[in-house]
């Protein structure tokens, strides 16, 4: 018995033994590519990665990490054959990053990131418009959650057009998609903006901040400027097939199939507005029939646009303070803002277009584009709102300072508000004109609806 316990003791301190030396071996192995790795030197590092990738795979998440660099590499300094087999083994390298480390591997981040790499090299890899699609649909569909990244879900969209162009897709194939990826635009804005806000002040400046939230705050900004690029992408790639010579007739023809379903009339009142519309009469059946069915903050939204038609103003108040009223989400509400203000801008009433568009950004801090609508109205409103030219012209002082608010809280918004501030400055006194108005440093109080002051610029 006492020899059986001394060969098991034995037998384990051996099993000890050789798994640390495989340890031991193996983090040498890892130490070695990682240094090439961190010194973009991937042609050395390709061999010791390939041999701890075969032999412990689960040894550190690094060895897919680093791995997803050496074959990026690899993809870019080869041709042919070999290129392909690179492309081939990265998206197996995915598949076995699941594999080893789900947890750490979103499904829709990484089929998506599968489904870009094969739509970028689809010439190479032999890939038709219709297989990369159903590749990027089975994508969203399994994992929508995580299938974030701009560039894939304009590819996927896309794709769509494309195949819609060649008939192998319908009209209502096409924009249910257009609202599927909108919408899911939609909410990744909602969600950074969201947590952009988190770090402003009141007046939407950016609060001190430590490095770990200023680079958070970058990250943001980031992937906003890159959302808010990718949706005018998509509605250009869209372009005329959704005007409304395409969408009356398809709405008309299925609105007795699809009245009692809540998403199909929010999206065909949402984008019979948003295409110009809402004129036709197919427009009021759609939204009063959603009005009946779900009433919500946009159908109170559109009945107040209704009543404005009809000339009833002050019913079409009472729907759009109603709209305000039913929407409880501080983003949404300033969205549902913003076009109550940009309606009374359109009408020219413009003190009521800045009363919504201040309570848009108390709702929404980052929302630039309200600051430049100001702006424009302030610049609109110059000849009416002065007492003798240069009074009238100080106005664009006021308005290139109101549109660099813009730029300063909306990271989407700053070549706009660029470019608008120098428009504004540009029909704004001259620093001569100054000096013979004799009026450097001056405060000029801004009558009409606008009742602001300005100071002049000291020479």
């Amino acid at each position: 018995m006492k020899t059986k316990i001394t060969y098991l003791i034995t037998l384990l301190f051996l099993s000890l033994t050789l798994a640390s030396a495989q340890n031991e071996k193996d983090l040498e192995t890892l130490s070695i590519f990682s240094e090439l790795v961190k010194a973009k030197n991937y042609t050395a590092a390709y061999s010791p990665w390939m041999e701890l990738r075969a032999r412990n795979p689960k040894f550190n998440k690094a060895i897919f990490i680093y791995g997803e660099r050496i074959l990026d590499y690899k993809i870019d300094n080869s041709e042919g054959e070999e290129k392909i087999s690179f492309i081939k083994d990265l998206l197996k390298l995915w598949k076995e990053r699941k594999a080893v480390f789900p947890n750490v591997t979103p499904t829709g981040a990484y089929l998506a990131k599968a489904c870009q790499l094969e739509y970028e090299y689809r010439s190479l890899l032999s890939k038709t418009k219709s297989a990369l699609y159903a590749a990027f649909d089975n994508a969203y569909t399994t994992d929508s959650k995580t299938f974030t990244n701009p560039k894939s879900l304009y590819t996927y969209f896309s794709l769509m057009v494309d195949l819609y162009d060649e008939s192998q897709k319908t009209a209502q194939e096409l924009f249910s998609k257009y609202d599927d990826i909108n919408e899911k635009i939609e909410y990744e804005v909602k969600n950074y903006t969201n947590k952009r806000n988190a770090f402003l002040d009141e007046e939407g400046a950016v609060k001190e901040l430590s490095s770990k939230d200023a680079r958070k705050l970058k990250s943001y900004d980031s992937y906003l400027r890159a959302y808010d690029k990718i949706a005018g992408s998509i509605d250009t790639k869209l372009g005329a097939r959704a005007n409304c010579e395409n969408l009356i007739p398809l709405y008309t023809r299925d609105f007795e199939t699809f009245k009692t379903d809540g998403i199909w009339l929010q999206r065909a009142m949402n984008r019979m507005y948003a295409k110009g519309c809402n004129d036709d009469p197919l427009f009021v059946q759609i939204v009063e029939q959603k009005n009946a069915l779900e009433p919500n903050a946009d159908t109170a939204f559109y009945l107040g646009i209704l009543k404005d038609k009809a000339g009833k103003s002050s019913e079409a108040l009472s729907f759009y303070n109603q709209a305000v009223e039913l929407e409880s989400d501080p983003f949404e509400k300033s969205k549902i803002l913003y076009k109550i203000a940009t309606n009374f801008k359109k009408k020219g009433r413009f003190g009521q277009a800045k009363s919504y568009f201040m309570k848009a950004l108390r709702a929404n801090p980052s929302m630039g584009r309200a600051h430049l609508a100001i702006a424009a109205m302030y610049a609109k409103s110059a000849n009416n709102c002065g007492t003798d030219n240069f009074s009238k012209r100080a106005v664009y002082w006021l308005a290139a300072k109101e549109a660099a608010k813009a730029g300063r809280i909306d990271p989407t918004m700053k070549k706009s508000a660029a470019k608008s501030i120098a428009n504004y400055k540009a029909k704004a006194p001259t620093k001569s004109e100054i000096f013979s108005s004799g009026r450097a440093g001056q405060v000029i109080k801004i009558e009409c609806w606008i009742q602001r002051s300005v100071t002049v610029p000291s020479l």
